[in-house]
């Protein structure tokens, strides 16, 4: 409880930090940024830049269409969660699905491994318009595919990766003393896998789960950006942005509330965590002190 009370503290110190900073940094500099000759050292502070603190919370009551700036946002950050968490689901059982593969078969995991660390070098800005246009040929049951269903396909391309990676590492963590007793138990792979290496992959997994959301929530918003899909964060923070002429206060709402998205979708993996903190300790950790034998 008091681990928990001081990482509250540090978290809301360090957004105070920053804050102060912010605002330090707008008093101190010119508005038109401090230059040396052709060259810009320091960027340019005013309104249209760089808005006070105060400006970014008080414009969220400002009026946008039907409602105000902060229901927009509200809105379409529910849009973009929903296809985070989607993509996350996704990520993680093919990550999942990979991992045992690669375990299970050795030459798939020497085949194979190159490969999924290569494909994170294609850059999204490149893959989205490949994804929305073979998608667009696709037929579901009589359904087309639908924009959003792209969204989620990109989003878990960058998800599944730390989970496989994590994952695979994990299920290989058990020791061979470990392995050689469940086999002379007479215990299959299958069985193996269950009471044996799934417990121990969870130390590693839920790392690899909380890089899995904060991707899940960058691949659905510069989905968003690349495809054109409107009703989503990324795209509102395009519009905001060339309605920033002067005050650029709608902007960076839309941005910090596109990073408090990321918050929420890593406290959905917070929740697991919870659920699997019997198994949170990696293998040969010592138990604590007055702890279940």
């Amino acid at each position: 409880m008091r681990l928990r009370t001081a990482r509250a503290v540090y978290a809301v110190a360090v957004l105070v930090l920053v804050l102060g900073c912010w605002e330090l940094v707008k008093l101190v500099v010119p508005e038109g940024g401090v230059s040396i000759g052709d060259q810009r050292i320091l960027p340019r502070t005013g309104d249209g830049a760089l808005p006070h603190v105060w400006a970014v919370v008080t414009v969220l009551g400002e009026r946008d269409g039907s409602g105000t700036v902060g229901v927009t946002l509200v809105r379409t950050a529910g849009f973009t969660l929903g296809l985070a968490l989607l993509a996350l689901l996704i990520g993680t059982v093919v990550g999942v699905l990979l991992a045992v593969v690669m375990q299970r078969f050795a030459f798939v995991e020497r085949g194979l491994l190159p490969y999924i660390i290569v494909s994170q070098t294609v850059p999204l800005i490149a893959l989205a318009p490949l994804v929305a246009g073979w998608g667009g040929k696709i037929v579901i049951a009589g359904e087309p595919w639908r924009p959003w269903m792209s969204i989620a396909v990109i989003a878990s391309y960058l998800a599944f990766f730390p989970v496989a990676v994590g994952m695979l590492r994990g299920l290989q963590a058990p020791s061979k003393a470990s392995v050689e007793l469940l086999h002379s138990y007479s215990a299959s792979w299958w069985e193996t896998l269950l009471h044996l290496r799934l417990p121990a992959a969870v130390p590693h997994l839920l790392p690899a789960l909380r890089l899995a959301a904060a991707a899940s929530v960058i691949g659905a918003v510069v989905a968003e950006i690349s495809t054109g899909t409107a009703g989503g964060i990324g795209r509102q923070i395009i519009v905001f942005s060339q309605q920033a002429t002067g005050d650029a206060s709608r902007l960076y709402a839309a941005v910090l509330a596109a990073a408090l998205l990321g918050v929420v979708v890593t406290a959905v993996v917070g929740v697991a965590e919870l659920a699997l903190r019997r198994y949170s300790r990696p293998v040969g950790a010592a138990r604590p002190a007055g702890g279940d034998r």
